[in-house]
């Protein structure tokens, strides 16, 4: 059975982090490719071993704005 998921990925240094937001499983890699392969890896880890893996809904991703502060 094949599943989606949401990835989040965000780059801290010379690193790119991905988080599955459903799960909250994250991982790294020196790539974006690297990243999600290693995040698509732990999160099939994660539901091999999770006895009842919790799965939050898809959350709702969007974007909002910010004035700048004077």
């Amino acid at each position: 059975m094949v599943r989606t998921f949401t990835a989040a990925v965000h780059r801290e240094d010379d690193w790119y982090v991905a988080r599955c937001l459903e799960l909250d499983v994250a991982s790294q890699g020196e790539t974006l490719d690297d990243a999600m392969a290693n995040l698509r890896e732990a999160v099939e880890v994660y539901l091999e071993e999770a006895s009842e893996p919790s799965i939050e809904a898809t959350p709702l991703v969007t974007s909002f704005q910010v004035e700048k502060a004077a």
